[in-house]
């Protein structure tokens, strides 16, 4: 899998997340937590490729990986609580969900698991 694929989806995502947060008005906590956790896997991405060493590597990406599982519970809440619609973020959790399999993917590979 190519580690530019999963960084340039990260930083469509986080555009995405941003763009998705500046039509959230009077709720700043949660558009806070989401864009803080929407951005940071890319940045996790990112520094991934600066590791120094395999674990160092693994530990990077699953930072992303927890960044992303919380991104979702944020865009749930968003929804479930009617402060966005379904139709505005389906896309976004789509890709949020590709974004955690390929991240996913990555750890298990440079962990030696293959499955």
């Amino acid at each position: 899998m190519s580690e530019n694929k999963l960084a340039d989806l990260s930083t469509a995502f986080a555009i995405r997340i941003l763009k998705l947060t500046d039509g959230i008005k009077g709720h700043y906590s949660l558009s806070n937590q989401l864009e803080r956790s929407g951005t940071s896997i890319g940045a996790n991405i990112r520094e991934s490729k600066y590791a120094h060493s395999r674990p160092d590597f693994i530990a990077k990406l699953q930072i992303a990986l927890k960044e992303c599982y919380e991104t979702e519970y944020w865009i749930e809440i968003a929804q479930k609580s009617d402060i966005v619609s379904s139709d505005s973020v389906k896309d976004i959790l789509h890709d949020c969900g590709s974004i955690r399999r390929m991240l996913i993917a990555s750890i298990n590979t440079a962990k030696g698991i293959n499955k």
